[in-house]
């Protein structure tokens, strides 16, 4: 007899949380995390169904398990944003940077007001390369804040959602990680602080379990 399949678990599938945490959003970024990979999968694939249903939304999703470095993320960021091929690297033309601000236009469509990245398993790229994570989410981020706070465009909303383990809450608190500081190159002021105005990113950090109210 083969075993039967894990069910869902039922505080992943009632609405409640899932408002609350679109509430979070507005905001900030987030770094959601737990122990059971279960719960996490099921997190991700839930709040990303429901950001989708979201008027004038938009839910690019990041598969982490298969992102291990630059050429990775990459692979999978050109597949989520309409727009020119990247160059693998942060900065520059055709870089990350540069298509995290393409906005798709389709005919008779008004354009989406609100972009949600959903990267699964984001914690596989933080464990194998601290540093390229951080940078990834200082882009993401500074690109978010630069929509809101300094662009003449019609006004999109870049939101970020990191998934883990725990590792993600451990990095969340370190004040040099760019879930609490900006890139520092060396250079003076760090980059999206200049161009911003803001001291730092507007990331949160909380489980999984207290975000769907489970323990």
């Amino acid at each position: 007899m083969s075993a039967l399949p894990r069910q869902p678990d039922p505080s992943m599938l009632v609405s409640e949380w899932h408002a609350d945490v679109a509430q979070l959003l507005d905001e900030n970024h987030l770094a959601a995390w737990s122990d059971d990979a279960v719960r996490r999968t099921q997190f991700a694939v839930s709040l990303g169904q429901f950001l989708g249903g979201l008027r004038d939304a938009e839910v690019c999703v990041l598969y982490g398990k298969f992102i291990t470095d630059l050429e990775s993320f990459c692979y999978q960021l050109e597949r989520s944003i309409p727009g020119p091929m990247l160059q693998r690297r942060i900065d520059g033309p055709s870089g990350i940077v540069s298509l995290l601000r393409e906005r798709a236009h389709f005919r008779g469509r008004s354009a989406s007001k609100f972009r949600f990245y959903i990267w699964h398993d984001a914690d596989v790229l933080l464990r194998a390369d601290h540093k390229l994570f951080g940078r990834i989410c200082d882009a993401m981020a500074g690109v978010a804040a630069e929509a809101e706070y300094v662009s003449d465009d019609v006004l999109l909303i870049h939101r970020l959602v990191c998934v883990g383990g725990p590792i993600l809450d451990i990095y969340s608190q370190d004040p040099r990680g760019q879930l609490r500081s900006w890139y520092d190159d060396g250079k003076g002021e760090p980059f999206w602080q200049v161009v911003t105005g803001l001291h730092k990113p507007e990331f949160l950090s909380l489980s999984i379990e207290k975000l769907t109210g489970r323990r």
